[in-house]
């Protein structure tokens, strides 16, 4: 494989390279590159996760002049792959002084517009808005001298046929263009043939579609069995960050409120999700304030975490395309990743027409038992005293154990220790799924469950207040109050149950935006 100084990229592209951690090319990379800095019009069939965005704007970059006109217009079909592909221009450009302005919705149009009157060379948006500011006068596109379209099938998915047609009719004819695109279809195709000229075509073969540091593996579970399922792999796999894929958005909204119930540190994003919802929540996952993030596929396009450990499909996607989308979330930059899928004996088949063709191999893994999970969780318990003898600072600990060391064996009492610290007891291992915290609930009471808890200091009086105040029911009329780490129940009247989650939601306590739905019984 070549390495990137062969491709033509100038000595301080390759140093920032260098700096960034790049060593090689990728096949899309190696290909695409050296054709659109020779000038080539550019149609690649890549799938995300292939390294694509570096094959596009390491040329932008490198073919930037010094004048502030507009140079490179960048089209993505969402804001979060326009956030994506500005920040990697923006580390490709470091060093130089180039403008680069993301333009989408959700965002206040006063600020894009403070940034578009100053200068900008690089533009990259979605279509929409990208339109908005040229019917307004504010984004001129005569200047433009390359135009990338980016996923071009989900734009084309997305109905945004007529404004990509209505944008490129407005760049200059000499323009380059590069179109990207995981699939080909004769939309897209016709697209290329009307708006690109002479392009040289690029297609990365299925082998290659598939991450190669991504182990992919699967568990056949009963559907009933699904969550106690996941919850185990991850008991043992003990993700650094990982993303789990529903098919639906109450789906996830449900499976979100599970493993939050169980104290996992779980957040859930899709398209229901204000901007302001989904931005917060991608803050929380990327600062690894969040270990687990329940997502549906639309919501999850153009997210580029490199830090993602494990992808797990709760849901079987509906094709391979959306299979190697999704499984391209991990095993990103040259990192070791593990994709899990979860099936049911009737989705055997499905999963192995997805198998031939992606080309993956997908190995079938026996489920962890409750025994697996307990040696898993001895061996971190392990690591982690490792960690704290190496840092040393324990003099007053070994106070305490030479104290005691006088009444009880040393060995007996360091096992008395660990006992209560791992507080392993013997369970049965029959799966039975959990979706509530099995408490009961007194007759004539709903109990409801709230994400928040004594980490965001909840005190019972908080929720007493809030719902006396905001539904109007004395306090005597709610029932009890459980207060865990990271969320809480609370039961309150069942003919006031609705009313109380109306409310409830969206306001705050504390100053955190709180989430209250019924909780669901243990099974």
């Amino acid at each position: 494989m070549a390495a990137f100084a062969e491709l033509g990229l100038s000595e301080h592209l390759l140093r920032v390279l260098s700096d960034l951690g790049y060593e090689e090319p990728t096949p899309v990379q190696e290909q695409a590159i050296p054709l659109l800095l020779a000038g080539h019009d550019v149609i690649a069939q890549a799938q995300t996760g292939t390294g694509k965005t570096a094959a596009f704007a390491l040329p932008i970059v490198e073919q930037l002049r010094p004048e502030r006109t507009l140079q490179a217009l960048v089209l993505t079909p969402t804001r979060e792959l326009a956030m994506q592909v500005s920040e990697s221009v923006y580390r490709y450009s470091r060093g130089n002084n180039i403008s680069i302005v993301p333009v989408y919705g959700g965002q206040p149009i006063t600020r894009q517009l403070r940034a578009l009157s100053q200068g900008a060379q690089v533009v990259v948006g979605t279509p929409g808005r990208i339109m908005d500011h040229m019917r307004r006068g504010t984004l001129s596109l005569d200047t433009v001298r390359m135009v990338v379209l980016d996923e071009a099938d989900e734009m084309l998915d997305m109905g945004f046929i007529d404004d990509i047609e209505y944008i490129l009719q407005d760049t200059p004819p000499s323009r380059q263009t590069a179109l990207f695109s995981a699939t080909m279809p004769s939309a897209v195709a016709g697209l290329a043939q009307r708006y690109a000229r002479d392009p040289r075509r690029i297609t990365i073969a299925a082998e290659q579609l598939t991450a190669p540091h991504t182990q992919q593996s699967y568990y056949e579970v009963s559907q009933r069995d699904k969550l106690d399922v996941l919850t185990r792999i991850l008991d043992v796999e003990i993700p650094t960050l990982a993303m789990i894929f529903c098919r639906t958005r109450s789906e996830a909204d449900r499976l979100g409120e599970s493993l939050q119930a169980l104290g996992y540190l779980a957040e859930v994003i899709h398209g229901d999700l204000a901007q302001s919802q989904r931005d917060r929540v991608m803050k929380r996952f990327r600062e690894n304030q969040v270990e687990l993030l329940v997502a549906t596929d639309v919501a999850a396009r153009g997210l580029d975490i490199p830090e993602v450990s494990h992808v797990i499909n709760y849901d079987v996607p509906n094709d391979a395309e959306s299979y190697v989308h999704r499984i391209g979330r991990t095993g990103r930059a040259g990192r070791a990743g593990h994709a899990i899928t979860l099936i049911t004996p009737r989705e055997r088949r499905q999963l192995m027409v997805i198998q031939r063709t992606s080309k993956a191999h997908i190995q079938r893994e026996r489920v962890p038992t409750l025994a697996d999970v307990a040696a898993r969780r001895r061996e971190a318990f392990k690591d982690a005293l490792r960690d704290v003898l190496a840092a040393g600072e324990l003099d007053p600990y070994i106070l305490m154990v030479e104290e005691m060391g006088e009444e009880f064996d040393v060995v007996d009492l360091a096992a008395a220790a660990f006992k209560l610290l791992l507080n392993e007891v013997e369970q049965d291992d029959t799966i039975t799924s959990v979706e509530g915290d099995g408490v009961g609930v007194e007759p004539g009471m709903t109990r409801l469950f709230i994400d928040v808890g004594r980490t965001d200091r909840i005190r019972p009086s908080d929720i007493v207040g809030a719902i006396a105040n905001e539904a109007g029911l004395p306090g005597k009329a709610i029932g009890s109050i459980d207060i865990y780490d990271r969320f809480s129940f609370v039961e309150v009247p069942a003919e006031h149950t609705q009313q109380v989650i109306q409310v409830l939601n969206g306001t705050t306590l504390r100053g955190k935006d709180v989430r209250v739905s019924i909780a669901k019984p243990k099974r």
